[in-house]
């Protein structure tokens, strides 16, 4: 539990589950609490975290988390750290293909146009993007009103 400007922030291990909880106030023990949920545009997501909060509480398991990433997203953001990471420490595009696709899938010739070039670009243009902050929409996944 740590406390913040804008109140208390704690992280609930309950079972295997990690529930993050913030109150104006700091907690007391034994007394009873409350969910307070705003109608914004977060509210389907609060309000299944709520439920999932309480049916841990209530010794239920708490459901699937409000959304997974697929192994190929998580592969793809993986992916893409890695390259920018790379390319800030100076790589160039065809060492960092090199590392991430393997020495062998990178041709002698025509590295300009060759496929892998082009999606190791990418990779290095996405993980760029995660770090100016569309990290953010991972934790918000469905919404289109960003």
């Amino acid at each position: 539990m740590r406390r913040a400007a804008d109140g208390w922030h704690a992280v609930l291990r309950i079972g295997a589950v990690d529930h993050c909880v913030w109150s104006k106030e700091p907690p007391v023990l034994g007394s009873p609490y409350v969910a307070e949920l705003p109608f914004d545009g977060d509210f389907g997501a609060r309000a299944y975290a709520a439920r999932r909060l309480w049916r841990a509480m209530n010794g239920r398991a708490p459901g699937p988390a409000f959304h997974t990433l697929s192994k190929q997203r998580q592969e793809r953001l993986s992916a893409a750290i890695r390259a920018l990471d790379a390319r800030s420490a100076g790589g160039s595009y065809r060492v960092i293909a090199e590392v991430l696709f393997g020495e062998k899938r990178i041709p002698d010739r025509a590295w300009k146009t060759h496929d892998l070039r082009n999606r190791t670009i990418r990779l290095v243009q996405g993980g760029a993007a995660l770090m100016r902050g569309g990290y953010r929409k991972l934790l918000r996944p469905g919404r289109r009103d960003e």
